[in-house]
This record gives C-alpha cells, sequence and structure tokens, in this order.
C-alpha cells in the first residue's frame, strides 16, 4: 500500500483509487481536506468515520459538508447529543453520531434505515458501530491521532 499525499482531484481521470493515506497538521487542513474530498464523493453516499474521541471527525465533516455546497463549515457541529444533524434543504446531509448508541436497538430508534434509502449522503461517525448491520458503506474514513495536532486519515472507497 503506497501512502499517497495530496488533494484527491490531483489524481488522473478514470484513476482507480480505493485508498489514500493523507496527513494533516492543524484543523485548518483538516476542514480544507474534507472539502476537497467531498468532490470525489459518489451522490448518494454511506460514508463512515472511524478513529478515537478528538481525532477530528467533526472537524473532517465541517470540510465535506460545506465542500458539497450544503452548510458552512461554522454551523456543523458535532451530533453526540442529538444523534443526527440534517443540513441542506434541496440537497440534504445526514450527519449522525453513533458514539452513545449502544446495540442495533438504540440504531433503530435513531431512523438510520429511513436515512439510508434517501437520495442523500450519510455521515456516520463512529460507523465501526455499524459493522453488525446490513448497510453499502460507500466511503471509510479512518482518522488516527498522531502529535500535536497531526491527523492520519485514511480513505478507503469500498467497491462492491
Amino acid at each position: 500500500m503506497g501512502a499517497e499525499r495530496g488533494a484527491l482531484e490531483e489524481k488522473p481521470p478514470g484513476a482507480n483509487v480505493d485508498r489514500l493515506e493523507f496527513v494533516t497538521h492543524s484543523p485548518e487542513e483538516t476542514v480544507d481536506l474534507g472539502a476537497k474530498l467531498a468532490r470525489r464523493l459518489p451522490h448518494p453516499c454511506l460514508l463512515v468515520l472511524q478513529g478515537e474521541l478528538g481525532s477530528g471527525k467533526t472537524t473532517l465533516v465541517k470540510g465535506i459538508v460545506s465542500g458539497l455546497g450544503i452548510a458552512r463549515q461554522e454551523d456543523v457541529t458535532s451530533p453526540s447529543f442529538t444523534l443526527v444533524h440534517e443540513y441542506g434543504t434541496e440537497r440534504k446531509v445526514y450527519h449522525a453520531d453513533l458514539y452513545r448508541v449502544e446495540g442495533a436497538r438504540d440504531q433503530m430508534t435513531l431512523g438510520l434505515e429511513d436515512l439510508l434509502e434517501q437520495e442523500d449522503t450519510v455521515i456516520v461517525e463512529w460507523g465501526e458501530k455499524l459493522i453488525d448491520q446490513d448497510v453499502d458503506v460507500q466511503v471509510k474514513i479512518q482518522m488516527e491521532l498522531l502529535e500535536g495536532e497531526d491527523r492520519r486519515i485514511t480513505v478507503e472507497e469500498l467497491k462492491k
């Protein structure tokens, strides 16, 4: 596995890239990377984010949502307590956080199944909790804390 560093749009047209790795050095760089990734997301899309607490998942989502032109990055906040945030009007992004959700029964109360049936983008933080669910994930992003504000961000496009 070769590590790619740089913007996704620098890839040649038609390149079949399944896995990319980036290192960001500040929250601003993480937001910028999210905006660049947004341009390459399939639509509709189920994107899951994995990584420990404080690894920058919501920061990356700020960039993705703003990069899609759905909301300003300052309007994107963590749905840890509300569990799901909805952004946009015509084209929507649903941002869910499963940190406080325990098991499939709790997930059912969120209505994720209904969201996944929409022609919208669904972003799920703590996506590892979806592993036991029968869902079709298109993109998985692993966030890893390094030193200071540095983050390793691994993006996988999951092919059927």
